[in-house]
């Protein structure tokens, strides 16, 4: 940004100048030679007459410019010259201001005036402004307010100094391009240029030493440099703008004692304000100019220490605008000065440009630090291979910080000169951040630069990482035992030979920190989990423990396993899954009986935590111990898959896990006999008589506590089980078809050949091909749009999978139709699923269970997906392009069988029921099931299932739903209607009022659609009672009005006096304890949730 123009190029040219009349006397107010020098006179004034004497003593005359009228020390003796000098002031203030501006900084200084600042002629003028506006709490409290007050004091020591460009600036190359080319083909280097910055003129210089500095502008650039310190970055960015204008009028000596000033400002007792101001300044100088290479000596270290500013404050740390500003002050180096003083400079920065550019915390230092990386690069030209290093740390590539670390950082790291600047600025800070996850991608990225000198990782690395791991700073010690066991891990990957005195410090790491104990207190949860990645890597890499440490490692992962965190319990699983293989295979049987029984006993543990990590454990044990107790390892796991009705065993984290636990077991089992066809027959018989059975009752776990519908996490795992389970059968039935006698050569089998042979001997047969496809499609129509997802995906991949055919699926090609091998398809989105799944409806092997799963969506409380369910289930109704091949009957009645045996099948199962109840009122509400005759079967089956169901019922939702069937099916002229009407009109002396209001509604509307349920001549009389009634008044009332429409319908009125007078007692009871009589009403409303 320009300096602004000065304020005498601004005055009109019609403006009268600023003289006194002739009479008045000249002024001998001092000067001062410079801002921290001592005043002097600049002339004696002629001694005054001796008329003269006897008068008192006249009027000191005004000044002859605006900049001598600015002395401030004098202002009291000329306010009357001021009240003009104020109004052309103010015409030029407003214009540099903007008219707004302007009227905030009047508001200001109408506190300001000039007769509250002039109470004394040595009152410096920073002075009275600092206690005017400290007095002022409004005004210490405005940041805006502050910015203002900055920038009229800069303006007015620029109007205080001279306007000059002084010789002494820095001048960098020309901004024309012929000039440069030009100076190129003459051969003029830009040394000669750069020396002549240095060598400023003598005159120049004794001009600029012999300039008046007024004291006003040494109050100011206090008054800046404060500014500096601000707690909001406008008030700095506006003192650091201040300071570049004014220094750019100051003498060499005055800007070095400037920049002195500002170099202050970095001092270790500064905050985090000083520093970005401080950098926000010294980018100012710079790009004026104003800052010489003779000062990059004290200059370049400051910047340094900028980049990594970095300070922790309780959870977080504070720096990020400190890192961002220094970034600034480099590209504002890149752009200021010529090749040959910046080399050097550039030399020291580029390593530390690129460490920020790659490694720091926040995206947008990472960005700044790379585009002053690109600047200096695109400028000065002097870097090795820094067009490649630009266009690998582009702004894209830095955006994500796993990028940063995995990638762009070792692709840098490639170039010696910034391997060990990474290293170090990884040993050094970023393993010992404060954020665990930083510290964990930073024990990565460390182990990716090892490949680039192992020597260096394998001796310095591991050297330093080793005593940090007991250091008593928690995020020392783990992020250095994580990087210790990802440095060992890739050494091992890279051939690298440990030594002797090595192997044993990193196999003595975790039984130091046990014996100091570093699992207690905070960060215990930290550390177990470090230590369980340290000993994984460890056993990797194959280092050499003797029997007590392998003892100790081995209890240290048995008690992660009783963990009740999860992430722990998963990381002690991992380093069992290596520890075991690599350590204690070898040790002999006992030790593996050992091992399983433990295991096997923590299955049927108290602590659900142990049961969970004990389930992990078994599924990851070597084949050499499975094999010594199979049986009894997966019947145990098939035992703790299912629901059972235990209250004190409601822990859906253990049935995930034993479910993941036992397809793992059942592939480590089956892996060694697949390409045999005379062992392992009894493990694969198991697998299909007892842990599919498992696995199919697991996918009909829904259990539910208070996080929701966690038997969804049971359902996900046994759906991937069951496809897996599927290829292991599948698998080996493909093994024995072509190893029998009667094939003459190998080839592939066809669907054909496979279905055709006879199924008697074939582990995956035609009852679970069905069922298996039926349980998913399930799911693949119920409520949740994650599972619904999972589950068309696991059949998309059972029909279409690419190595192994899964023989024997009903109905294969309409399966194929509804799934096609594509992934455009947006399977979560229910107006996408719906419409096709609904389809299965049509065949009967999958129809029950499809429907099954169906209603929980057409009969659930989210609307959207309510009306996808229920418009797909209509549209597939109306829809005459869908043949249901089985003997001619229509898809309703199909609809109807299946609806019955939903309703018989989950007889007191509100969770399947209530929706379904919803479901069939939806239906009926859209004129199905009522257009045709010939439902008679069903009308009579449903209201049977409805009047079982709606008995002793306490679910308003379920109520609602039953009465308004019943009312649909009492509208119709079947001979079921009477049957409905009668359970109708029972409802109407229920103990819930709200409950006989809808009954009562539901009657009166069946009496207008259906003349036959009462004789005509009492038609009237009973609508009339239905309609005067007060259902939601007294009970005993309510059922006297009921008794009489009973007589009017011709009905037995002695229908369960018994049961009715029972309940009168209890109510009378009841009423004893308490004289509530909405209690019962009130427990409902309780109940629905209204």
């Amino acid at each position: 940004m320009p300096p602004h123009p000065s304020p005498r190029g601004m005055l009109p040219a019609a403006m009268p100048p600023l003289i006194l009349p002739p009479s008045a006397t000249t002024s001998t107010t001092p000067r001062r030679s410079s801002c921290a020098g001592t005043s002097s006179k600049s002339g004696s004034s002629s001694p005054p007459s001796s008329a003269a004497s006897s008068q008192p003593a006249a009027t000191p005359s005004p000044p002859t410019s605006i900049r001598s009228a600015l002395s401030w020390t004098n202002i009291k003796k000329r306010v009357n010259y001021w009240s003009h000098t104020w109004r052309t002031l103010s015409c030029h203030l407003c214009h540099w201001f903007g008219q707004r501006q302007w009227n905030l900084v009047l508001a200001l200084m109408s506190s300001l005036t000039l007769s509250s600042l002039c109470v004394s002629s040595s009152t410096p003028w920073s002075q009275c402004v600092g206690t005017r506006v400290s007095s002022n709490s409004s005004l210490t409290r405005s940041p805006l307010l502050r910015k203002f007050l900055v920038k009229l004091a800069q303006r007015i020591a620029l109007i205080s100094l001279p306007p000059r460009s002084p010789s002494w600036r820095y001048k960098s190359i020309s901004n024309s391009l012929g000039a440069n080319l030009s100076s190129s083909t003459t051969g003029e280097a830009y040394s000669s240029e750069s020396s002549e910055q240095v060598n400023i003129d003598q005159t120049d210089v004794c001009l600029l030493e012999d300039m008046d500095v007024p004291e006003i502008v040494e109050e100011i650039i206090d008054l800046l440099l404060t500014g500096l310190r601000d707690s909001d970055t406008i008030v700095r960015w506006s003192s650091a703008k201040g300071i570049g204008r004014i220094t750019a009028r100051l003498t060499p000596a005055l800007s070095e004692e400037v920049i002195s000033s500002i170099l202050q400002l970095f001092s270790p007792g500064e905050g985090d304000g000083s520093w970005h101001g401080g950098c926000l300044a010294l980018a100012e100088l710079a790009r004026r100019g104003l800052l010489l290479p003779s000062s990059f000596p004290d200059v370049i270290p400051v910047i340094i220490k900028a980049l990594h500013y970095d300070v922790r404050r309780g959870p977080h740390s504070i720096g990020s605008h400190v890192r961002d500003a220094a970034a600034y002050v480099c590209w504002a180096f890149g752009r200021a000065y010529t090749n040959c003083d910046m080399k050097a400079v550039l030399e020291q920065l580029a390593p530390h440009l690129l460490t920020v550019a790659c490694y720091d915390r926040e995206v947008n230092c990472r960005r700044a630090a790379s585009a002053a990386f690109q600047e200096n690069v695109g400028r000065q030209g002097t870097f090795p291979h820094g067009i490649d290093i630009v266009n690998t740390t582009d702004y894209f590539a830095l955006a994500s910080r796993s990028n940063s670390y995995l990638n762009v950082a070792v692709s840098v790291a490639q170039y010696k000169k910034y391997l060990y600047p990474f290293a170090d600025e990884l040993l050094c800070n970023k393993i010992t951040h404060w954020e665990k996850s930083l510290r964990e991608l930073a024990a990565q990225a460390l182990s990716l630069l090892v490949q680039y000198d192992m020597d260096y990782f394998g001796g310095h690395a591991l050297e330093k990482l080793v005593p940090c791991t007991l250091s008593s700073d928690l995020c020392t010690r783990h992020g250095a035992t994580l990087a210790a066991g990802e440095v060992a891990l890739r050494l091992y990957q890279l051939g690298f030979t440990f030594s002797t005195d090595m192997q044993k410090a990193l196999s003595g790491i975790v039984p130091a920190i046990e014996k100091a104990r570093l699992y207690r207190g905070k960060g215990g949860e930290i550390m177990r989990s470090a230590v369980s990645r340290f000993i994984s890597c460890i056993s990797i890499a194959g280092i050499s423990l003797n029997e007590k440490i392998k003892k100790s490692l081995l209890e240290t992962l048995n008690d992660n396993l009783r963990h009740p965190n999860a992430q722990i319990q998963c990381a002690a699983v991992d380093a069992l899954k290596h520890f075991i293989p690599t350590y204690l295979v070898s040790s002999g049987e006992k030790i593996a009986n050992d091992i399983i029984s433990k295991y096997l006993a923590l299955l049927d543990d108290p602590n659900v935590a142990a049961r969970r990590g004990a389930a992990l454990a078994l599924g990851i044990l070597p084949y050499k111990f499975l094999i010594l107790k199979w049986m009894p390892v997966m019947n145990k796991l098939c035992s703790s898959c299912t629901l059972e009705d235990k209250p004190d065993d409601p822990d859906a984290e253990a049935r995930v896990n034993s479910v993941r636990g036992l397809i793992s077991v059942c592939e480590t089992l089956t892996a060694p006999f697949d390409q045999s066809s005379n062992s392992g027959d009894s493990v694969y018989a198991y697998i299909k008589d007892y842990v599919m059975r498992a696995l199919f009752t697991a996918l009909d776990d829904y259990a539910v506590d208070n996080r929701g519908d966690v038997g969804s996490w049971v359902r996900e795992a046994a759906m991937d089980a069951l496809e897996r389970c599927t290829f292991i059968l599948c698998r080996r039935d493909i093994a024995a078809l072509r190893t029998a006698p009667a094939s003459g050569h190998e080839s592939e089998l066809s669907v054909m050949e496979v279905n055709s042979s006879s199924s008697a001997h074939q582990l995956f047969d035609s009852g679970i091909a069905q069922d298996l496809v039926a349980g998913i499609a399930k799911q693949a129509v119920e409520k949740i749009d994650k599972i619904r997802e999972i589950a068309i995906k696991t059949l998309q991949r059972i029909l279409y999978h690419e190595e192994h055919l899964i023989p024997f699926i009903p109905h294969r090609e309409l399966l194929e139709e509804i799934i096609p091998n594509s992934t455009d398809l947006e399977w979560a989105v229910p107006t996408v699923s719906y419409p096709r799944l609904v389809k299965l409806l049509q065949v009967s092997c999958y129809s029950k269970s499809v429907l099954s799963g169906l209603v929980i969506s057409t009969g659930g409380l989210q609307e959207s997906l309510k009306k996808a369910s229920t418009s797909a289930l209509v549209g597939y109704l109306e829809d005459s392009d869908i043949n249901t091949n089985c003997e001619g009957k229509s898809r309703e009645h199909l609809l109807s069988c299946d609806l019955l045996w939903v309703l018989q099948c989950y007889q007191k199962c509100d969770r399947v029921i209530t929706p379904t109840l919803k479901t069939i009122e939806a239906l009926f509400s859209k004129k199905v099931f009522l257009t045709r005759e010939g439902y008679s079967e069903f009308y009579s089956g449903l209201v049977d299932s409805v009047g079982s169901e709606l008995k002793g019922s306490k679910d308003f939702t379920k109520l609602c739903a039953g009465l308004s069937i019943l009312g649909y099916i009492s509208s119709q002229l079947d001979g079921t209607c009477t049957k409905a009407f009668t359970q109708l009109l029972t409802f109407l002396g229920h103990r819930y009022p709200k409950i006989r209001k809808a009954a009562a509604d539901q009657v009166y509307l069946v009496l207008l659609q259906n003349d036959d349920l009462i004789p005509s001549e009492n038609m009237d009389k009973a609508q009339e009672l239905l309609a005067e009634t007060c259902w939601e008044g007294d009970l005993e009332e309510a059922r006297r009005k009921r008794s009489q429409i009973n007589k009017m319908a011709g009905f037995s009125v002695a229908t369960s006096l018994k049961s009715e007078n029972q309940e009168t007692r209890i109510t009378d009871a009841r009423n004893i304890v308490t004289t509530d009589e909405n209690k019962s009403y009130s427990s409902l409303v309780d109940f629905s949730g209204y």
